[in-house]
């Protein structure tokens, strides 16, 4: 896993042998910081790549078809959300594609990794303003925490993580998101990635069987992400009345979508039969 200097290349291996790889022209930086390896590459065809402990985060050209179906469905599914929560999300991605949303009157983005927060706005500037944006509260600190401990409440709250694996499973567990119930308005969503519906299937079941324990329904669906091991899977907690499976067409104009499309919402919910079985084997709600 890693970069390959002979082959000038960056290679992320997954489960059972299966690679996602890009042709690079120059590792721009590497640093270790307080929680993480950071690797900064220029690929031949995609942009800047970021990857930690050896992961893919994002690459510069396609960065959006991760951070489009991250955000929208769930923000266009809410009836009104003013105040919303990111964990995690600190290249700005994220933040940028929720204050596109002119409900918004709050964005709380809360990231354990001020070096991650450093070489986004420093090298990738993907963000396009949003860390300035006045409706944005940028925190350095620990998620888990901060949900635990500021009493704030929010209408949408977004778990921008690394992937269900180390570090982060504890971001997967039935506490966690029993705090993200409670931070959440009588109307809410959560919105949290899975990992590749085809490698981290396990783990993609296991978090879904931990929210069934906490959240009033759950939802899943897949879209595929350049420079991840697509399709990629996402999981929907609702607290009270919501109904995702319905989007408000009204407030996607203007948002200039490239990957996820309002209009089509409907084949979000496409998912390979067997996963789709195993994910329905757990008891209804």
């Amino acid at each position: 896993m890693g970069f390959s200097g002979e082959e000038n290349a960056f290679i992320e291996w997954y489960p059972r042998g299966y690679g996602v790889g890009f042709k690079v022209k120059a590792r721009l930086l590497e640093i270790q910081t307080r929680y993480q390896r950071l690797e900064l590459y220029e690929t031949e065809g995609f942009g800047k790549l970021l990857v930690l402990d050896g992961t893919v985060q994002l690459v510069e050209r396609g960065e959006e078809s991760y951070h489009e179906p991250l955000v929208h469905p769930v923000m266009l599914a809410h009836p009104n959300p003013e105040r919303v929560l990111i964990i995690g999300g600190g290249d700005g991605g994220t933040l940028r594609e929720v204050l596109k949303h002119g409900t918004v009157e709050k964005a709380v983005m809360v990231e354990i990794d001020d070096a991650v927060i450093d070489v986004s706005r420093r090298y990738l500037k993907i963000d396009r303003g949003a860390f300035e944006d006045p409706r944005a509260e940028v925190i350095v600190g620990d998620g888990v925490e901060y949900l635990r401990n500021s009493g704030e409440k929010f209408d949408v709250i977004i778990i921008d993580s690394t992937d269900p694996v180390g570090p982060a499973k504890m971001l997967f567990s039935e506490g966690f998101y029993r705090d993200v119930y409670n931070a959440l308005n009588e109307k809410g969503l959560m919105v949290t990635q899975a990992g590749s519906v085809y490698l981290f299937t396990d783990e993609l079941l296991g978090a879904y069987r931990e929210m069934s324990r906490v959240f009033d329904r759950i939802y899943y669906f897949s879209f595929p992400v350049i420079g991840y091991a697509s399709p990629w899977s996402f999981l929907v907690g609702v607290k009270g009345d919501v109904d995702f499976t319905r989007v408000d067409l009204s407030r996607a104009e203007g948002l200039e979508l490239k990957y996820y499309d309002p209009e089509r919402h409907e084949t979000l919910f496409q998912m390979p039969r067997y996963v789709r079985e195993l994910l329905e084997a757990f008891p209804s709600l």
